[in-house]
């Protein structure tokens, strides 16, 4: 049976908030986009594959945007694909005809959405077709910035939502927020914008010394009088150890009773969490790096789990690793500054730093997923030798489910 790569590329708002995902899909070697000789095939792959976990429980309350050539946006096998979760975006190869237009209209009026991708510029042929898309992706990579508001004005035209993608820089995303585009997709919201001598927002500060005292073993007593000082995060530990999900018979009023059932390694897992969630003035990308920083701790700690399965401190590394990898973009601090302060283990600091041994690699394999880079992700699967790529992608599913269980956790307590 062929491996099957399946990813998710974050899509924010003008706002830097989190409110769609890329759905990427690869059948065979080749990184080609569902386009096989049977792409119902290819939609019973997605549909099975997410079928496992359901794809709401990966994409949560968010829609996904999912590519597709000529021949499955003709094949009733799309209507397998859920119209509440999904947004059906129309390949740049697909050639406009009248089939096309009456297909388009069809599936509109079955409730899809429907998204053009890759858009460089406007031909005649889809002065037909716009009145039935909702959204447009403009590649603004591709585009001097004359072009692009030569792009953005002709497509007022229509009644469309504007995204851009392949926004690989803050400029960039705050130069199309001017052109009014309602949504942004690229990796610029994981690289740092380090500012000389940043100040640490005090919420996420009070945050860091907790993690610390986590960290470092400190007694019970210590790690209880710093949560004393943040009525907000006892609040939320208290209200996330009663929940009915943590199987608690009876419910727990105390600070330092919360701690003792919580257990010192879900505790730092919890803030290191919570460590993106904390409210700011600039709020940014915090939302869409606490699900991407939750993901990754899950899924190398998956891989951990599977490369050395009988130790658990390890795993509990490499969890560390996932979350604090986002950390120097989220608080705009070099990465070694912030090795250097939480003094974590020679493993730990090689990956977070260089990305090198045995977690740094791993770390890699799962950045290089999210940006899509299909050929870097089989080649490090290849080199690390015990992980198929149908396993590493089931893993991916697993840790996405958890990542928006855990942020629909922290948002109902925050």
């Amino acid at each position: 049976m062929n491996e099957v790569y399946l990813g998710r590329l974050p899509i924010l708002d003008s706002k830097q908030n989190l409110v769609a995902y890329e759905l990427l899909f690869r059948s065979d070697q080749h990184n080609k986009v569902i386009v096989t000789n049977n792409s119902a095939a290819s939609a019973n792959v997605i549909i099975d594959t997410y079928g496992q976990i359901g794809i709401e429980n990966v994409i949560g309350n968010r829609r996904g945007f999912i590519k597709v050539d000529t021949e499955l946006l003709m094949h009733d096998a799309v209507f397998m694909l859920p119209k509440k979760h999904v947004v059906l975006e129309i390949l740049r190869n697909v050639r406009i005809t009248d089939e096309i237009i009456h297909r388009c209209a069809f599936l509109k009026q079955k409730g899809y959405q429907l998204a053009l991708s890759n858009v460089v510029q406007l031909g005649e042929q889809f002065d037909r077709l716009l009145p039935l898309i909702n959204v447009v992706k403009v590649n603004v990579n591709a585009l001097e910035k004359n072009e692009l508001i030569h792009l953005v004005r002709k497509l007022r035209r229509w009644p469309v939502l504007l995204l851009a993608e392949k926004v690989e820089s803050q400029e960039i995303a705050r130069y199309c927020i001017t052109l009014n585009f309602q949504m942004l997709q690229g990796f610029y919201f994981a690289k740092p914008e380090i500012i000389s001598g940043k100040r640490i927002d005090p919420s996420k500060l009070s945050l860091l010394k907790l993690l610390l005292l986590v960290v470092k073993d400190s007694e019970v007593t210590e790690i209880e009088n710093e949560l004393k000082y943040q009525p907000g995060l006892s609040y939320n530990l208290l209200r996330m150890v009663n929940s009915a999900a943590s199987g608690v018979p009876k419910t727990i009023n105390s600070i330092k009773r919360a701690i003792m059932v919580l257990g010192r390694k879900q505790l730092q897992r919890w803030v290191q969490i919570l460590l993106y969630a904390a409210k700011q003035k600039d709020a940014g990308a915090s939302d869409a790096l606490m699900q991407t920083a939750a993901v990754r701790g899950k899924l190398l700690e998956f891989i951990a789990t599977v490369d050395r399965p009988h130790d658990k401190n390890h795993q509990d590394r490499a969890f560390m690793v996932g979350v604090l990898s986002l950390l120097d973009t989220l608080l705009g601090v070099e990465m070694s500054e912030l090795v250097e302060t939480l003094s974590i283990q020679k493993d730990m600091s090689e990956a977070l730093l260089t990305r090198r041994g045995y977690l740094g690699r791993q770390l890699e394999l799962i950045e290089a997923h999210e940006k899509g880079e299909f050929e870097k992700v089989l080649s490090i699967l290849t080199e690390l030798g015990f992980l198929s790529m149908r396993e590493f992608s089931t893993m991916e599913l697993e840790a996405s489910a958890w990542a928006n269980r855990i942020s629909n956790t922290v948002n109902q307590s925050a």
